[in-house]
């Protein structure tokens, strides 16, 4: 999406970002800094997100050479569209940018929110971001004058590329041509303080800063989604305890979806085995792994920058486990029937009206009762206490009546 005022450009002006990869990550690391992991993905790949929020066409990456990591970050620039470049001193630049281009700078290791940056970055003039020297300094960032530190994003024409080119050659070209752009009339223009509260607007120097830095993002990011059944309440708290080590890691939703599948496939096996009970306990901790990668999915897509899909990894999931359910409850009601045999059909009647209920209760029910009501794991403990008393089949029947007089009797859903 292109921030309003930001993406008005005329005839062949193209909008390039420049990345740096050349700073350590800190002693002993073999690694730059760019490469430092918040959520799974680099901190380059964070930048790359901010890079297209704000309509870039083109990727320029000053490296000392490729890496797995910088392949990784030119296939995802490549199919989101963008033109990707390598180059080795900001010299080279002066070849891939024109007097016409527009540059976003963007400084390593910084990680900001692109809802934060693009209406900052708006007018005709060339933009420096600024912090106001509170401790941004001890932070890391820059140091512009008395009272103002480089915030670490600026706009800036392309025409000022050239200056480097009398400069040293191994010059810190972000630096510079944030000094080139000052001079040049640049506007320095503040970053609001609420724009840079929290994990929003960081300085990233090691792994340690990097850690720390997620696992509050995270949090953040979970204090906005609502957890009012027990399910959400768990998938959260499992989430914030580790979720930071698995996106760290970049497995962390996969991870997730597979054990909600191997709980939901050893819930039918105990089910044939006729312990219903257990089978009914699997399919809630299945439930909960799948609100837990619902979670880590989204915060997954919006560290890569990625859509969500049409139909959702957490929707199918989801799906899988109603049809577990309907498993266990019909493996349960065959079970507990005595010697009289019952028709698969009549069998299959009641968990199937129970379960298509609950699809239909959303559209029906307000949200805070419709969340209650569909949530898989408080019923599937429900029947498991029922199985245990003997009284499945009935219960089945009872809840699918239930929800439906509740659909009909309780005031309905307000649509906006």
């Amino acid at each position: 999406m292109t921030p309003p005022g930001v993406g008005a450009r005329k005839g062949s002006t193209l909008r390039i970002a420049l990345l740096s990869m050349l700073e350590p990550a800190g002693s002993g690391q073999p690694f730059p800094r760019a490469f430092l992991r918040i959520a799974g993905a680099s901190l380059a790949q964070h930048q790359l997100g901010l890079a297209l929020a704000l309509d870039c066409q083109r990727l320029i990456c000053l490296a000392r050479g490729t890496s797995p990591e910088l392949i990784a970050l030119q296939h995802a620039a490549e199919g989101a569209g963008l033109r990707f470049h390598i180059v080795a001193g900001p010299q080279q630049l002066s070849a891939l940018v024109t007097a016409t281009d527009e540059l976003i700078v963007v400084t390593e290791g910084l990680f900001a929110d692109p809802a934060q940056v693009g209406s900052l970055l708006e007018g005709t003039r060339p933009v420096v971001l600024a912090l106001p020297d509170d401790g941004a300094v001890s932070d890391r960032f820059e140091r512009l004058d008395i009272n103002n530190v480089a915030a670490g994003i600026m706009r800036i024409p392309g025409s000022l590329v050239e200056r480097l080119h009398d400069l040293p050659h191994d010059v810190d070209a972000t630096s510079a041509l944030t000094r080139i752009a000052l001079q040049s009339g640049a506007q320095m223009r503040p970053v609001p303080a609420e724009a840079r509260t929290g994990p929003a607007w960081r300085m990233i120097r090691s792994e340690s800063e990097a850690l720390a830095t997620e696992t509050e993002w995270l949090r953040l990011r979970l204090g906005r989604s609502s957890a009012v059944t027990l399910s959400d309440r768990l998938a959260r708290v499992g989430v914030l305890s580790f979720g930071s080590s698995l996106l760290h890691g970049g497995n962390a939703s996969g991870a997730s979806s597979v054990g909600a599948l191997a709980a939901l496939v050893v819930a039918i096996a105990l089910g044939c085995l006729h312990l219903i009970v257990p089978a009914f306990v699997l399919v809630a901790l299945g439930w909960v792994l799948v609100r837990a990668t619902e979670l880590l999915r989204g915060a997954e897509r919006q560290a890569y920058s990625v859509m969500a899909p049409a139909i959702p990894r957490a929707d199918v999931l989801g799906w899988v486990t109603d049809l577990t359910l309907i498993a266990v409850c019909l493996l349960g009601v065959t079970e507990t029937s005595g010697m009289a045999p019952i028709p698969i059909g009549n069998a299959l009647f009641a968990p199937l009206m129970l379960v298509l209920m609950l699809h239909l209760a959303p559209r029906l029910l307000n949200d805070g009762l419709a969340a209650w009501t569909c949530d898989r794991a408080a019923l599937a403990l429900v029947l498991g206490v029922a199985a245990a008393l003997g009284y499945l089949d009935v219960t089945v029947r009872i809840l699918a009546v239930a929800l439906t007089l509740a659909a009909i009797v309780l005031p309905p859903r307000r649509i906006n």
